[in-house]
């Protein structure tokens, strides 16, 4: 089964805009999943939706594409460039901002069919070569031991004052690691920070139940205390667990 390519459009064009979706559209596993009308949109329709691939112009007024495509090189997750403009000229700058193509309008149905096919092999590598494996046991040291827990076991993890207190279904442990410090080793496993002092193991959740102002309180496995969820993190822990 073939992965869907997500795609943002941005252009200031309306027509330009619809003819690249329609284009598009006729790769079956292609998803447009927003479009943008201007740079500063784009840049926060990117941060939001997270595509694979944006497909840019360049001239737009006030934030041009070029200025976009090096805001976007700075996220986290970086999406793949492929500009789409009616200016030969731009061509070497855009290289230079690690664009992955460079389509020229009137668009030619061959060469974008060619893009396409580069940008799933591309994600297809990527995919498979940087994918890190997650930790089967989280290192931790406390009160001169060093415990290796396995991370299916960790119910929880929770920060308080100067300590961080992991919790597993069979006892605490406690840490000086930073929640943060924690959040990056645990990245590619099941957790998920329901708060600004939570991480809590989606694999172990057992209820989630609405509170007050937006928030939730959530349990887990084995343990009777309820966590609190603020509601910033609700609507992508609902996705998350509701997949």
């Amino acid at each position: 089964m073939t992965e869907t390519i997500r795609v943002l459009v941005v252009d200031d064009e309306r027509y330009a805009r619809e003819e690249m979706i329609y284009l598009l559209g006729r790769f079956e596993w292609v998803k447009v999943v927003g479009e943008a009308d201007s740079g500063e949109s784009a840049i926060i329709k990117a941060m939001q939706l997270q595509p694979d691939v944006v497909f840019l112009d360049i001239e737009m007024p006030k934030v041009d594409g070029m200025e976009v495509a090096k805001t976007l090189g700075a996220l986290k997750k970086v999406p793949l460039i492929v500009f789409a403009t009616a200016y030969p000229q731009f061509a070497a700058e855009a290289f230079r901002v690690h664009a992955m193509d460079y389509l020229l309008k009137p668009y030619d149905e061959e060469q974008l069919r060619q893009t396409i096919a580069r940008v799933k092999e591309l994600l297809h590598r990527t995919q498979h070569e940087t994918s890190p494996k997650p930790l089967d046991r989280l290192p931790v040291e406390t009160e001169g031991e060093i415990h290796y827990i396995p991370i299916r076991d960790i119910l929880y993890v929770h920060r308080e004052e100067k300590w961080t207190k992991i919790v597993t279904s069979t006892r605490d442990y406690e840490t000086r690691m930073t929640l943060k410090e924690l959040e990056n080793k645990l990245m590619y496993s099941s957790f998920f920070r329901i708060h600004k002092s939570i991480l809590v193991n989606l694999v172990h959740v057992s209820s989630l139940t609405p509170w007050f102002n937006g928030a939730y309180q959530l349990e887990v496995d084995q343990r009777p205390e309820k966590l609190s969820v603020s509601r910033n993190y609700v609507k992508e822990l609902r996705q998350r667990l509701e997949g």
